[in-house]
């Protein structure tokens, strides 16, 4: 039985660099990419936007692909450091309870 989501599909950065060349370099659209290799136009979209953020062509403001991961792995280490520090918030009350 199925709960009514579609598992996502994962490309690898090779399959999407290539995809980026074929409407970058050899000026194909969008839509066209998309549809010869079974896509979603908005994912080929994105993945050309963030091809040019990563080239420094895009909004002074936007994250490059080095950027986002480092703040992904940072919000990791920030998710796990709270979770060590409630830890030890509870032992520390736990032990202050046994020597009283």
């Amino acid at each position: 039985m199925s709960n009514g989501k579609t598992k996502r599909r994962q490309f690898t950065r090779e399959f999407k660099a290539q995809i980026v060349r074929l409407v970058i370099e050899e000026k194909r659209p969008i839509s066209q990419v998309a549809r010869e290799h079974d896509l979603l136009r908005k994912s080929v979209q994105d993945w050309v936007q963030q091809a040019k953020i990563d080239a420094g062509e895009g909004p002074a403001d936007a994250l490059t692909t080095s950027e986002r991961e480092e703040l992904a792995r940072l919000r990791r280490d920030f998710k796990r450091v709270e979770m060590e520090r409630d830890i030890l918030k509870k032992a520390t009350a736990f032990f202050a309870k046994q020597t009283t």
